[in-house]
Formats: structure tokens, C-alpha cells, sequence
């Protein structure tokens, strides 16, 4: 027995070798590929961006099957913010002149009409662009409102370095600061309005959205001190705290992990949560649950369940440990170009893990609780809640364990990725060939952040380590609000979905069409948080949609009062 359990434990200490020396080969090879990957993707003079403007960072160089030939406002902030935290940090000094022409680029999109509306009416919610710079007018899930706030933080780390350097003052107060208003400005004024996700799929509440929302409004409010701006940093703070405290609402503490969506139907488990922990990370904040912060007991439960939602659904996880690393995608129910793993929720897995050992390290100590318990339990069985010294056995098997985790997620990204180092958007579920787009320009920027993530590189934070959460929340500007939860009992058959409408904006003012979309993860309770205005008589239906055709339920409308704060769950059945 005794023999067989040191067998065990060679095999394991032998799996977690080749793993981190996978790991170690593919850092080597890839970072540089990765690199060149990114700067082909930007123009003017990228190699695989011909017809780009300046500073525009074009999706993919695949133009059909899909077509990728776009500049997206979310895609595009991404890949810079990594870029200019290579900057500002010195890893890469010869940065500057590229990110000036995003800077001065994103400018000139801000101001292009579009089918979302103007630059005043709307206008920054347009995902996607022309690599010309003119609009897109064609069919979308439009409005996106996550591009602004991600924008704004790309732009705010790169003036914070030109302020902290002692140049470009007026650059910085004439230049940047009215791209980054407009910016601020309109997540002030529509966070609490309906938006598509980042896969552009779903028009509910978002998440990753309402996450890196919180975050612009907060380091907005900081950079506008800091310059002088004092007339908006009231508003920003006070919608950051909303926002706060409606990011709670999306935890699920039954099951254990964030509902990405408040609207689609689906599960809910979704790479969205994992890019939300590493694309807010603030190494100042802790173990912060209430931010999600990468380490937290809430982002670790979850990181658990979604890594777990794909076990049994691609065929290349066959035959994996269950506490070993496998490819992910999106979300399980994912059926886009077959529904397959993405390079890019690969990467981001290892990089939250690789920032949860930042922060541990750090600190000297893990603490295990009763949310994140399961996820601790993957590497050591017999682990029960409390706090580990890093002097202890313990947290050195378990930091260890998690080390090694992370690690075989970048060896599922080695072992399907070419020879030549390309990445694409995805790669087979059955195979683990590419597949979708080629050379996906966020696929790589996910690469180098995950890597940087693995070396313990850190980058500026953003003020999460001093935010607390609201005891009551507001529908957003305006007025006080309060979170309701509308849970309702109703039998559907397959395609069809129930939604909710009623006499509040926030209901979509009783239009059908705009109807807001309950989840179906409990079916058949239906469900869906909507933060609503305090102390207001509500009244509300249910409505079935199944193949374009609407139906009603029965009459009388649903009706009660919000209360003046706290919040509301509201137990129907449909009628």
C-alpha cells in the first residue's frame, strides 16, 4: 500500500514536471511570435493590416468564415492597455509612437456617426468600425457598452505614466483627457441600460461589462482629481458605487460561481468571468470577493465550476484527471463555428490562477474558505477552511498545486498550437486543429498578458483596495434604486424563451420587443435581477417569444411597491 502511494505521488510530482517544462518551452518560443502577432494586426504598418489607419488594431486578417477585417472598440482597448503596460513598466520603450496613434485614432472613432447614434446620442456604444475609420453599418448586437470603460482605462494607465514622468502635461490635459470624458461620460450615464456581451450574443446585463465599468468610473474619478477636473469626480463615484453594488448581484451562492448574463437562457458559465478577474486585477486589492479580485474565494469557486462546465463537453478532454487542466471555450451551451475552445479563455484561466500566486506570495499567506474550499480540495483532498502561512506545509502544496494548474493550461495552448506559433480564435473540439479566425489579434495579447501573469509581473492598480460596497443601491443617474429578482415558474418547450417587460424604463416601458430576456439555468424558474427605482409602484408581465410569435400572460398586470432600500425577490407563476 505504502508502495503504491509513493508510486501515486512520483506520478504526480513526474505530470507536474512535464507540465511546468511544457510551460517553460512555450513561454520561450511563443512570447516572441505572440509579440510580432499583435504588432502585424496594427496600422499603418503592421504586415497583416494593409488598409489600416494609423493606431487601428484590425480583429483578424481573415476576411471570410468568418470576417474579421474590423476594428472593435473592446478588442482594440485590450490589446493596448497590454501594450502600454509593457510601456509605461519599460519592458518595451519603443511602444510610445503607436500608442500616441491608437490614442489619436480612438479620437478620431469617437467622433464617426454610426448606426448606434453620434458621439452624443449614443454613439460610443458601437462595437465595431471600418479599419478606415468609417462606420459599420451593417446588421450587429449593437450598442456594446463595454469599449468605452475599457478604452478609458487603456488611455488613463498611458497618461497617468506621462504625468508620473513629468512630460506631456498639456498632452495629457488637452489631448487625452477629452477622449477619456467622453468615455467616462457615457458609462456615467448608461451602465444601467441594457447592452450586448463581449461575445455579442446576449442584450441583458453583462458581467464583464458592468465589472470593468466599475473599474473606469473609479480610476476616472482618481485621474480627474489629479488633473483639476473636480466637477465630474462626484458623479463617477457615486455611479461607481452602483455599479458595485449591482456586480454583486450576479454572484450565485447556491451554486458556487457568477452568472455571466442577467438575460440568454443559458447556464451562465462563461470565460467572461475569468477575462472579468484578470482584466480588473489590482495586485493592491487582495483577496477582495467583493471586486472579484483573482485570488478571492467567489473568483476561485467560479474559476472551478467553469473550468468543470467543459470536462464532458469537448471530445480532446477525454480521458483528463478531474483535477488536471483541459481545454475551455466561451460557455459550454456554445455552438459559434461548432462551439470549440478558445486560446484566448485558455490563457485567461492560467492567468488569474498565475495572478492569485502574485498576490499570496505577497501577502505570505492563502486563507481557504467554505467558497473556495472545492477549488483547494483539487490539490489537497484533506484541506479544511482557514488561513496557511507561507512557512507552512500546506500552502506550499497548495500554492504548488495551483502553480502546476495553471501551467497545464498553458500546455493545452502549446500542444494545439502550430508549429509556426499562429493563433487563431479558436482550436477543434475533436482534433485540436485551428480553426475561425487566423491570427486572432486577442489571442495573442491573452498570450503575452498570461505570460507576464506566470513571470509575476504586476501593473498599475486601479483604486479597488479602497472601495467598500454600497448598503443600498441606485438604478443609476437619477435616482435610488433597488435590486429585484424576478423569479418565475413556466414550462417551455424547446426555442422558446420568457421575458419580462413593464411600466419602468429599467422594464423596457412595456414594449415587447425590447423585453427583457430571463435566464433558464434553474428551469423551470426563470429569473433575472433588475435594479429598480426605490420606493415606486411596479407593475410587470411575463411574455413568451418562440418563433417570432408573442404571448402575453393573462391579466391582471403583476404589481408591488419598492421598498426604500435592500433588496426584492418576487416568486411568480406563469399564468
Amino acid at each position: 500500500m505504502r508502495f503504491a502511494f509513493l508510486t501515486s505521488l512520483i506520478a504526480l510530482a513526474t505530470g507536474a514536471l512535464a507540465q511546468s517544462s511544457s510551460a517553460d518551452a512555450y513561454v520561450a518560443s511563443e512570447s516572441p511570435i505572440a509579440k510580432a502577432g499583435v504588432l502585424a494586426n496594427i496600422g499603418p504598418s503592421g504586415s497583416k493590416s494593409s488598409g489600416a489607419k494609423a493606431g487601428v488594431v484590425i480583429a483578424s486578417p481573415s476576411t471570410s468564415n468568418p470576417d474579421y477585417l474590423y476594428t472593435w472598440t473592446r478588442d482594440s482597448s485590450l490589446v493596448f492597455k497590454a501594450l502600454i503596460d509593457q510601456f509605461t513598466t519599460g519592458e518595451d520603450s519603443s511602444l510610445r509612437t503607436l500608442i500616441d496613434q491608437f490614442t489619436s485614432a480612438e479620437a478620431t472613432l469617437q467622433q464617426v456617426s454610426n448606426p448606434s447614434g453620434t458621439v452624443s446620442t449614443g454613439g460610443l456604444g458601437e462595437p465595431k468600425f471600418n479599419i478606415d475609420e468609417t462606420a459599420f453599418t451593417g446588421a450587429w448586437g449593437r450598442p456594446q457598452r463595454d469599449g468605452p470603460a475599457l478604452r478609458a482605462t487603456a488611455i488613463i494607465t498611458y497618461a497617468n505614466w506621462l504625468l508620473a514622468n513629468g512630460n506631456g502635461t498639456s498632452y495629457v490635459t488637452n489631448t487625452l483627457w477629452p477622449i477619456i470624458k467622453l468615455d467616462l461620460d457615457y458609462v456615467e450615464n448608461n451602465w444601467n441600460q441594457s447592452t450586448f456581451d463581449l461575445w455579442e450574443e446576449i442584450n441583458s446585463s453583462s458581467f464583464f461589462t458592468t465589472a470593468v465599468q466599475h473599474r473606469a468610473l473609479r480610476e476616472g474619478a482618481t485621474f480627474a482629481s489629479k488633473i483639476g477636473q473636480t466637477s465630474v469626480v462626484s458623479g463617477y463615484t457615486t455611479q461607481a458605487d452602483n455599479l458595485l453594488c449591482f456586480l454583486q448581484s450576479y454572484w450565485n451562492p447556491t451554486a458556487g460561481y457568477v452568472t455571466a448574463n442577467t438575460g440568454g437562457g443559458r447556464s451562465g458559465k462563461d470565460s467572461n468571468t475569468v477575462l472579468t478577474s484578470i482584466h480588473t486585477f489590482d495586485p493592491a486589492a487582495g483577496c477582495d470577493a467583493a471586486t472579484f479580485q483573482p485570488c478571492s474565494d467567489k473568483a476561485l469557486s467560479n474559476l472551478k465550476v467553469y473550468v468543470d462546465s467543459f470536462r464532458s463537453v469537448y471530445s480532446i478532454n477525454s480521458g483528463i484527471a478531474s483535477n488536471a487542466a483541459v481545454a475551455v471555450g466561451r460557455y459550454p451551451e456554445d455552438s459559434y463555428q461548432g462551439g470549440n475552445p478558445w486560446y484566448l479563455s485558455v490563457s485567461a484561466v492560467a492567468e488569474q490562477l498565475y495572478d492569485a500566486l502574485i498576490v499570496w506570495n505577497k501577502t505570505g499567506s492563502l486563507q481557504v474558505t467554505s467558497t473556495s474550499l472545492a477549488f483547494f480540495r483539487q490539490f489537497d483532498s484533506s484541506v479544511a477552511t482557514g488561513t496557511y502561512a507561507s512557512s507552512s506545509a500546506t500552502y506550499t502544496t497548495l500554492t504548488t498545486g495551483v502553480k502546476n494548474f495553471a501551467d497545464g493550461f498553458l500546455a493545452i495552448n502549446a500542444k494545439y498550437t502550430p508549429s509556426n506559433g499562429g493563433l487563431a480564435e479558436q482550436f477543434s473540439r475533436s482534433n485540436g486543429a485551428p480553426l475561425s479566425a487566423v491570427d486572432l489579434t486577442w489571442s495573442y495579447a491573452a498570450a503575452l498578458t498570461s505570460f507576464a501573469g506566470r513571470n509575476g509581473k504586476t501593473y498599475a492598480g486601479w483604486g479597488a483596495d479602497k472601495v467598500t460596497v454600497p448598503t443600498s443601491c441606485s438604478s443609476g443617474p437619477g435616482g435610488a434604486g433597488v435590486p429585484v429578482t424576478f423569479n418565475v415558474q413556466a414550462t417551455t418547450t424547446f426555442g422558446e424563451n420568457i421575458y419580462i417587460t413593464g411600466n419602468q424604463a429599467a422594464l423596457q416601458n412595456w414594449s415587447p420587443d425590447s423585453a427583457l430576456l430571463l435566464s433558464s439555468a434553474n428551469y423551470p424558474i426563470w429569473s433575472i435581477t433588475v435594479t429598480l427605482p426605490a420606493n415606486t409602484a411596479i407593475e410587470y408581465k411575463y411574455i413568451r417569444k418562440f418563433n417570432g410569435a408573442v404571448t402575453w400572460e393573462s391579466d391582471p398586470n403583476n404589481s408591488f411597491t419598492t421598498p426604500a432600500s435592500g433588496s426584492v425577490t418576487r416568486s411568480d407563476t406563469w399564468r
